[in-house]
């Protein structure tokens, strides 16, 4: 029985991430700051995108 490629890239995923946590706390902290800061200057973008549009697109 095959194992799905989605399923391996998702476990090989998890062991490098935990590997950095374990290795590196800080630096795995660093990564997480940066992540949560593109989704939070994603989501302004989005809600200027959409204040721009109510706003009659001007």
């Amino acid at each position: 029985m095959a194992v799905p490629g989605k399923k391996i890239a998702f476990y090989v995923l998890v062991v490098f991430v935990l590997y950095v946590i374990i290795t590196d706390p800080a630096k795995a902290a660093d990564y997480v700051q940066i992540g949560f800061e593109g989704i939070s200057s994603a989501a302004k973008a989005v809600g200027h995108f959409m204040t721009w549009i109510a706003d009659g697109a001007k």
